[in-house]
């Protein structure tokens, strides 16, 4: 059973990152973790939910045991209907039920930000900037195929070379300086957008996309939208090791 709510999002930045999180647990529950997820999946279990927690992690248990619950409950029972489907169309479903509970979250804690209709609707076209649950996950099995068709002819040494330099790419420039982002798997040939389709920033949520400048964090190891973290590819150029907020919130506090 999903754990109570402890402290609710009371404001629109507080809902928008409590539903980014929770979305990108889902999404990451229907795309890089699919396997682990069809098999908590049990048909042979009691009735199942999908939820996705303000963490940005997921899990798969029993409904709330109040009524009514103490927010609202995502779909009941989708372990049921497993093999009695194509995987493909059942994982839509379980994908189309989570837009619909993450939507429910969000203005169930958005109900009561003071009848404000405009202050509403800015968290509405918020939400709206990311693609659904199912739009990510039908984008994310589109990019395996044509990844599956392009590295049919593609050499494994070119294979390996390009993870290894998308892990650890900390070239340095012809000034000295460290590339620690995104841009410097780009500029060295090294990115492949497919490969790394389920990256997800660490501040939005939102996938990764090759035409934008992404930053990574040298402490936790996670990516950030350049934009949403204030760096500019200028700016990264004159970072020998970059900290992200949540990281340098935690060194300050040491």
């Amino acid at each position: 059973m999903a754990a109570p709510v402890s402290s609710a999002p009371r404001t629109v930045g507080e809902i928008y990152r409590d539903y980014t999180a929770r979305r990108a647990g889902l999404v990451r529950a229907l795309t890089s973790d699919v396997e682990e997820f069809y098999a908590f999946c049990d048909p042979e279990k009691e009735n199942l939910c999908l939820y996705g927690t303000p963490s940005g992690s997921w899990e798969v248990s029993l409904p709330a045991e109040e009524v009514p619950p103490e927010m609202p409950e995502p779909a009941l029972g989708i372990n049921f209907a497993r093999d009695g489907m194509k995987r493909r169309d059942w994982l839509s479903l379980v994908a189309v039920h989570s837009d619909a509970w993450l939507v429910s979250v969000a203005y169930f804690f958005a109900a009561r930000l003071n009848g404000n209709d405009s202050v509403r609707k800015r968290l509405f076209n918020m939400i709206n900037d990311h693609p659904s649950v199912y739009e990510s996950m039908v984008d994310r099995k589109q990019r395996e195929n044509k990844s599956g068709v392009d590295n049919s002819v593609k050499s494994k040494t070119s294979t390996k070379v390009t993870r290894l330099a998308f892990f650890f790419v900390m070239q340095r420039s012809s000034d000295g300086k460290m590339k620690n982002s995104r841009s410097a798997a780009v500029e060295d040939g090294f990115e492949d957008d497919e490969e790394h389709s389920e990256t997800l920033c660490g501040t939005c949520s939102g996938l990764y996309n090759s035409n934008e400048f992404w930053i990574g964090c040298d402490i936790c190891e996670r990516w950030f939208h350049g934009k949403c973290v204030r760096i500019t590819p200028a700016k990264a150029e004159q970072i020998k090791q970059y900290k992200c907020p949540d990281c340098s919130k935690k060194s300050s506090r040491q």
